[in-house]
Order: structure tokens, then sequence, then C-alpha cells
């Protein structure tokens, strides 16, 4: 069976007189920026309801990434009650962006949730747990929350995980 779009069909095998062809799968619509804007909002929105139930502050990251690898995304975050937590006299002081977004980037390399990948960190990762990352029709969503213990961090991402798989 032929088509009239070229690239659209593939022989079903070499060396049969008459040319027959099957239909190629088309690969998946790629999401609109609006699209991902709004689901973006709707995720960071129940991770921070998610730790306003656990009493918990920090800051809540979302990210997309189109395709069957992750070579750019489009990522949105929220402070949750606050950013980062000042220096005292018997620590340095912590920023929750940085630790959320250096989980989301050691997802993004590994494909698995942020501190279980079996291989050792590179430098500019540190294995936190928090952040959770799964595979969809069209490309991969990441969420990161820190700002909490590492099971609170995940309870909090696996929120905002399920509003993006539900959608994409």
């Amino acid at each position: 069976m032929k088509t009239d779009q070229p690239g659209t069909e593939v022989p079903l095998a070499a060396g049969i007189a008459e040319e027959e062809t099957v239909p190629v799968a088309k690969p998946p619509k790629p999401v609109s920026a609006k699209k991902i804007d709004e689901l973006a909002d709707a995720a960071l929105a129940a991770t921070k309801a998610r730790a306003a139930e656990l009493n918990i502050t920090g800051v809540g990251v979302v990210a997309y990434a189109q395709g069957d690898s992750i070579q750019e995304w489009t990522s949105k975050m929220a402070v949750v009650g606050r950013m980062t937590m000042p220096p005292a006299a018997t620590n340095k002081g912590t920023n929750f962006l940085a630790i959320a977004y250096a989980k989301a980037a050691q997802m993004a390399d590994t494909l698995e949730n942020s501190g279980t990948a079996a291989r050792a960190p590179m430098i500019g990762e540190f294995t936190w747990r928090g952040g959770v990352i799964a595979r969809v029709k069209t490309g991969y969503v990441i969420v990161a929350f820190s700002g909490a213990s590492a099971d609170e961090d995940v309870d909090v991402s696996r929120f905002g995980l399920e509003v993006l798989k539900a959608a994409l």
C-alpha cells in the first residue's frame, strides 16, 4: 500500500516483485510551550499543596524535555516558603534552589530518580534524594523538591510528577 506522502511508508521485504509498504508510525505531536507552561504551573501547585500538608518549606522545580533523550528542557521553579536557610554559627546555610536543580541535573543524565543512580556521582552531583523522573509519551518529566527530609522531598515531588504524567 502506498500513500502520496513521502517518507510515510517502508518496504515490507526486499526483493518482492511488486513493492508492498507498511505505514510508519508518526512520532508524537510536539507539546506546545503554552501547554508545558500550564502543566508546570499545575505541577508546582500540587507540590506546594503537598508541602503545605506536610508543613514543610523549600523549593520545587519541574522540567520537561521533549524527545528520546534529554538535550534541552523547559523548567519552572517555585519557592514554597523559603529559598534559602541563612548561615548560622554551626553551618554555611543552605540554598534549596541550588539543591533542587542539582537533583534535576543528575536525573537528566542518569534517567533515574535522584540519589538512586548505580554509578558514582560526577563532579556537581551530590546523590541527594528528593527528585523523581518519568518517561512520558512525548519525552521526560522531572520534578525535584528541596527543603525537608529526603523522604518528604520525594513525597512532594511525586505529587507534581503525577500531574505531569497524567497530562503528557
